[in-house]
């Protein structure tokens, strides 16, 4: 089953446990790594990794991505893409990988091309969509922004492509430069939360979220996680990279006085007593966009890999109905297929 091997990766990761260490310079900071800042955040530990997988294989109707495919998919060659300059655009790649183009800066978020998302290339959680775009169909590539270290969003085969092709500059939070450098990337810089670099005159500060890091047995919480603001010269986007429900959100939208779009995840949310901590659920994710006082939300972080538990179609009708019942236009919710751009 392909939930083994995210499994033996959270079991491996839990192993080294969550820093205790008082703050250092900043509420976030600890001494051997960071923390999230919600005095509730829930840490599931071994115990409840082990009763999550035992539960989730003695169920009857465990998900099976057989039973969904095939997922709609979009052609697209990019051909618009490449020819656009100034738009605000987002295409969705799949799972957390979306092409942002703003004020004729093109922006990858959380880039995987890889069929697995996994340490190994012969097992792990398999993909079920072809990525909506080729890497040889993207247009020049300025900025990648990594929003966190994990396997399914830090996808290395897929960084030292773009690298090799394309030359951007990468994004990522504090403690991830070792890891980057070391495949060989030439341009990476490191942020903190609130930290902001500018590029051709689009600003990128790197923002809250509630998660966590790690990619092996002994670095839980040394890299830092987040989010971040696109600031272009009249519009603003916001990519929610992975994260739980917290006051971050409300917190960003106030900062940055509302978002044209907000590139948010709703998928990987149940079973919601483990996940709720880390992932946010369709319905969390509406209020994240209403609290980031976006225009638009564009949905990720779903339909392209199985990591838990709910049906891999039940995700967008129930962003949906939560559109519905915080009495938002339904037309503000913008669920991109697989390789659909949207121009803004």
């Amino acid at each position: 089953m392909q939930i083994g091997t995210v499994v033996l990766l959270m079991i491996l990761s839990i192993l080294n446990g969550c820093s205790t260490d008082k703050a250092m310079t900043k509420p976030h900071h600890t001494k051997t790594g960071f923390r999230n800042l919600n005095p509730d955040f829930e840490d599931h530990g071994l115990t409840d990794v082990l009763k999550w997988v035992s539960g989730r294989w003695s169920r009857e109707h465990s998900v099976e991505p057989g039973d969904y495919l095939p997922f709609p998919v979009i052609p697209n060659d990019g051909k618009v893409l490449r020819e656009n300059d100034s738009k605000l655009t987002v295409t969705w790649i799949g799972h957390a990988t979306t092409l942002v183009q703003i004020d004729g800066i093109n922006i990858l978020t959380d880039p995987i091309w890889s069929d697995r998302c996994s340490p190994v290339s012969f097992a792990g959680p398999k993909r079920y969509t072809p990525p909506g775009l080729k890497l040889e169909d993207l247009p020049r590539i300025d900025i990648v922004i990594l929003s966190h270290n994990h396997y399914d969003h830090t996808d290395l085969p897929s960084l030292k492509l773009l690298e090799a092709k394309h030359h951007p500059k990468f994004l990522a939070g504090l403690g991830n430069k070792s890891l980057l450098k070391g495949i060989g990337l030439s341009d990476v810089e490191e942020m903190d939360w609130w930290d902001s670099v500018e590029r051709k005159g689009v600003k990128f500060v790197f923002t809250p979220t509630q998660h966590f890091s790690g990619r092996g047995v002994a670095d839980r919480y040394e890299t830092l996680w987040g989010s971040y603001a696109i600031l272009g010269k009249n519009q603003k986007v916001y990519f929610g990279g992975d994260t739980g429900y917290y006051t971050h959100f409300k917190e960003i939208g106030e900062k940055f006085d509302g978002f044209d779009v907000a590139i948010l995840p709703i998928g990987a949310f149940e079973p919601r007593w483990f996940m709720s901590s880390v992932h946010v659920d369709p319905e969390e994710s509406v209020r994240a966009f209403a609290d980031l006082r976006a225009k638009y939300m564009i949905p990720m972080h779903y339909m392209t890999f199985v990591l838990s538990d709910e049906k891999l179609d039940s995700p967008v009708p129930l962003a949906e109905k939560a559109f519905e019942n915080l009495k938002l236009a339904a037309d503000r919710l913008v669920p991109l297929k697989i390789g659909e751009s949207r121009f803004f």
